[in-house]
């Protein structure tokens, strides 16, 4: 049984700050490469890493004795305690003002924004928007926003969208790989991401009731950003928002995909269906 949701208690953690810093390492960057079918190279100090890099850098650590039933951290501290049990991130944006580099020592200042709740057709929705700034010793580096959502465990089939899926669509531009546990372990690996329904299948399953594995909502994201950089001469998109449709799960191809009509580029994941299930914009 969910505890009560209580907003305004929640939404005294809105402005609340914290600060964390990291270095963008060599060995950082071959793996995010690899991670992201790209050629791993030797980079050395000054060149280029991933345009997401950031969301490996920093990330909280905890004692195993403080962690949670998922593998997350216990509710409280900078995250307001949501009592739903469900936890993902949902969508952000964010501006890429100068690239991150190999070498760089990157400090991220963390902001609480807003507490919501809305009701779905699945329940009960909390949302925590978070605001992130990046800076390195050239300056602002990334301003950013995520969202993350809270939800109630539900039925037997949480991932069933609410309406019947659209036809998939036709891409200008498309790529496909396999969402393999491999796939996913590597990149829980890179964010130090402990929470279970990305690589513990019993878990997911049996206690979350979702039908395989979870496809990181940020791996998604990372994919469409570079294929989008990769479409216009290497060079990122100055502004990049995104969001969650629906989830994609480990164990069938998946595709990434851009329309490109000279302005804003509409980019999308797709599962093996050629159902979206990550949706982007990015402008330079």
């Amino acid at each position: 049984m969910t505890e009560k949701l209580d907003l305004d208690h929640l939404r005294q953690w809105v402005g609340r700050t914290s600060e964390a810093s990291d270095i963008v390492t060599a060995q950082l960057v071959k793996g995010l490469r690899a991670t992201l079918f790209q050629e791993i190279g030797e980079p050395k100090a000054g060149d280029a890493a991933p345009f997401t890099v950031h969301w490996c850098l920093a990330q909280p650590v905890f004692p195993m004795s403080m962690l949670g039933p998922d593998g997350h951290p216990t509710r409280g501290g900078f995250l307001p305690p949501v009592p739903l049990p469900r936890r993902m991130w949902a969508g952000g944006e964010f501006e890429i003002i100068d690239a991150l580099r190999v070498g760089d020592e990157a400090k991220r200042t963390s902001r609480i924004a807003d507490v919501t709740v809305k009701t779905g057709s699945t329940g009960t929705l909390c949302f925590v928007a978070v605001e992130h700034l990046v800076t390195t010793a050239r300056g602002i580096a990334i301003r950013e926003r995520q969202d993350i959502v809270y939800r109630e465990m539900g039925g037997s089939q949480p991932a069933a969208p609410a309406k019947a899926a659209p036809s998939p669509r036709l891409a200008q531009h498309r790529e496909t790989h396999m969402a393999d546990p491999v796939l996913l372990f590597r990149y829980s690996a890179l964010t130090f991401n402990g929470h279970r329904i990305h690589y513990d299948r019993d878990y997911v399953t049996r206690v979350e009731g979702y039908p395989s594995l979870i496809f990181h909502g940020p791996l998604q994201a990372a994919f469409i950003v570079e294929l989008a950089a990769r479409l216009r001469g290497g060079k990122p998109p100055r502004r990049f928002s995104y969001r969650g449709v629906q989830p994609l799960f480990e164990g069938s191809e998946f595709s990434v995909n851009a329309n490109d009509n000279g302005g804003a580029m509409e980019l999308w994941t797709a599962n093996s269906e050629g159902q979206p299930t990550m949706k982007g914009t990015a402008t330079w």
